[in-house]
């Protein structure tokens, strides 16, 4: 008995032993560095920094904000705007073809020499979002002053988005200055409401170009940065880039009652039903799925310690907790599954009146995989109760995964890396929405990425209180964008 005993433990040690050598060895060999080697550095465009600046400080004093009433548009702000960049940019509009859309969305065409080759698009929006009036007075500068201290440009628009609007004018202002002549065909398209939805702006642009019968090599719009200790294990900063974005869909969970005085309330009300709906609904989430975070994470794992290369080379044995870690924090929940948020309640009108009507919207985010009407049948499966009408609106199916091998990508790739080399680039999923949903007919690539740096801080400042950006990060964006433009219209 105890000789058995003795070769059952044995057996099991060499188990152990043989599976711990194996994970060690699949995880040595999953993670190989693939980060792009560059042998030229990326110049800095001849640009008067001093000027280059002055104009950008100047966008951002346009109040060119986004409301969810459209009729709060302040028009003189976007026409405004409008003018300051054709007096900035003369020789854009004396060479490019140049129209508006909606009346406030821009849009300019540089024509190329070779007719044979996919034009490529740069995107960017006007518009801004609203600043809280709770929050105007912590800002140490005016919202929309354009205030250039310390080196820094202050105001609503410095990161989202006018510093791809003005850096990509810039770059081109400054190719026309010196002879710039295309072989393939540049657009700008820069929409003027995309902070709620585009559909006025990008997607009459998107529209335009479909009965134009035009298609593009590449799209780059904005949503991914340069971040900075962003992402867990990793120390050196990392440009992600979007190769995907999530789809949307509100729900509106609508419960009707014969209604009454609350002395002599139903067992449950309509408000009650409803409450147990969303309770349902958020108690059966989407399933996870780790395939789009494995691809950020494969592209800089050479870079991560051992302890998170381990377990995301062998998710075979550790998904389940790579998946509990990850879902523990929302940020990273929203990343490997269709998020749900409750976000509107309405009831009755009076606390001593049952409501006749009660309603809820439901936001979902739709993990690429997912679509509106798995999402819908999954929502209408987890209420299980006929006695809540489920409908949707506002909706938008999550996009294609880009690929990494194609020429917008590469472009990306490398003038990021030739900017600086201690710089990892990555795909990733994008989270919120961009203009450039609307696009999808018309390339198979379609990629988003802003010349801008966040880190943890920074990354607060997004929509919200001192935005703010470094005059070196504009006039870099500037740079970036000089060459973007070169590369594809030239290769």
């Amino acid at each position: 008995m105890k000789s058995r005993l003795i070769k059952i433990i044995s057996f099991l040690i060499v188990l152990v032993v043989v599976l711990g050598v194996g994970l060690y060895v699949n995880t040595l060999m999953s993670f190989k560095d693939s980060q792009l080697i560059v042998d030229s550095p990326l110049p800095e465009a001849p640009i008067d920094r001093e000027s280059a600046v002055a104009r950008f400080a100047k966008s951002i004093q346009f109040k060119t904000v986004s409301y969810d009433d459209p009729s709060r548009l302040n028009a003189e702000a976007f026409l405004g705007l409008h003018k300051h960049i054709q007096n900035s940019f003369p020789l854009i509009h004396e060479k490019a073809e140049h129209y508006t859309m909606s009346e406030y969305s821009l849009v300019y065409h540089l024509k190329g020499s070779d007719a044979s080759l996919q034009p490529v698009l740069f995107m960017g929006h006007t518009d801004v979002v609203p600043v809280d009036e709770g929050t105007a007075e912590q800002w140490e500068q005016q919202p929309f002053s354009g205030a250039v201290v310390d080196d820094t440009v202050w105001g609503r628009g410095t990161i989202d988005d006018k510093v791809t609007v003005m850096a990509l004018l810039e770059a081109m202002e400054t190719h026309l200055k010196n002879g710039f002549a295309p072989k393939r065909s540049i657009y700008f398209a820069f929409g003027h409401d995309e902070e709620i939805g585009g559909k006025q702006g990008a997607a009459k642009i998107a529209e335009h170009f479909k009965q134009q019968g035009l298609s593009f090599e590449f799209v780059l719009d904005e949503g991914g940065a340069i971040t900075q200790g962003v992402m867990t294990g990793i120390e050196q900063p990392v440009a992600i880039i979007g190769v995907a974005e999530k789809g949307f869909v509100n729900l509106r969970l609508t419960v009707s009652s014969e209604g009454g005085h609350s002395s002599q309330p139903p067992n449950h009300t309509a408000a009650g039903i409803l409450s147990q709906a969303i309770v349902n609904i958020e108690n059966n989430q989407f399933d996870t799925d780790l395939s789009h975070s494995y691809n950020t994470f494969s592209h800089v794992a050479a870079y991560a310690p051992f302890s998170l290369q381990l377990p995301m080379a062998n998710l075979w044995l550790f998904s389940p907790i790579v998946e509990q870690t990850m879902l523990a924090s929302p940020s990273s929940a929203a990343g490997i599954r269709t998020s749900i948020a409750a976000t509107m309640l309405e009831g009755s009108s009076k606390s001593n009146i049952l409501p006749t009507v009660a309603s809820a919207v439901v936001n979902v985010r739709i993990l690429p995989g997912d679509t509106i009407a798995s999402v819908k049948q999954h929502i209408t499966e987890a209420i299980n109760d006929p006695r809540v009408k489920v409908e949707t609106f506002m909706e938008n199916e999550p996009s294609q995964v880009s690929p990494t091998d194609s020429l917008g990508y590469r472009l990306i790739e490398s003038n990021i890396r030739r900017m600086d080399d201690s710089i990892l680039v990555a795909p990733y999923l994008v989270m919120g929405g961009t203009d450039s949903k609307h696009f999808y007919e018309l390339s198979d690539n379609v990629y988003r990425f802003m010349m801008v740096r966040l880190d943890k801080q920074s990354l607060k400042r997004f929509h919200g209180v001192n935005e703010q950006l470094a005059v070196d990060d504009y006039i870099k964006a500037v740079s970036y964008f000089y060459s973007m433009i070169e590369d594809a219209g030239t290769k």
